[in-house]
């Protein structure tokens, strides 16, 4: 393949992502005013991860942390966004996603969707330092927002404390101060009810 073939295939392939835009998750904007895309999350958790390194257990190489995080999600383009709190939909997430991976990244030139795809792989295989911390970071922004907006996408689905730190017990992986955190939030939700005990 030619150099300028890269390029248009390049091109194309940032146009194509361009579609993250229009994958809506239930998840709202601090303001509550409407849910967030997945593209708003992925650039808010590149940007977190970047303020957040001090408090990651490990050291981490945070230009890694931020490349996972950029592209963690766009498998939602073609499989959607799944709500973490349907247990059903999860269930079924990891085969899904995976397919998508692979189908979005043949769309780059053969090297740079191989870096890409070992990069997606790193990150849902939650093993090294830096998996680890992207993983801890794409799950408290959620959470979090649900502090800030008091339960936007809690209290539709009657998300339950238990519930929560089920499924986000994970940040502690990579991050314990962060862990120590969520789990006063949480306390804090429940007392001020838009958090089901």
């Amino acid at each position: 393949m030619t150099e300028k073939q890269s390029l248009k295939e390049i091109i194309a392939f940032i146009s194509y992502i361009d579609q993250l835009k229009n994958v809506i998750r239930k998840n709202g904007l601090h303001d509550a005013s409407r849910e967030e895309n997945t593209a708003e999350h992925s650039w808010h958790a590149a940007l977190s991860a970047l303020l957040l390194a001090p408090y990651a257990d490990q050291a981490v190489d945070i230009d890694k942390v931020i490349k996972m995080l950029l592209i963690h999600d766009l498998v939602e383009i073609e499989a959607g966004d799944t709500f973490v709190y349907d247990r059903e939909e999860v269930a079924k997430q990891g085969p899904s996603e995976a397919e998508a991976a692979g189908i979005i990244l043949s769309k780059l030139p053969e090297q740079q969707g191989e870096l890409l795809q070992n990069l997606w792989d790193e990150f849902e295989a939650r093993v090294t330092p830096e998996a680890k911390f992207a993983k801890a970071i794409d799950r408290f922004l959620p959470l979090y927002s649900n502090i800030i907006n008091h339960g936007y996408s809690w209290l539709p689905y009657d998300v339950t404390q238990t519930h929560v730190s089920e499924i986000n017990s994970i940040i502690k992986d990579g991050s314990i101060g962060l862990w120590e955190l969520v789990e006063v939030m949480l306390d804090d939700a429940v007392q001020e009810g838009y958090l089901n005990p």
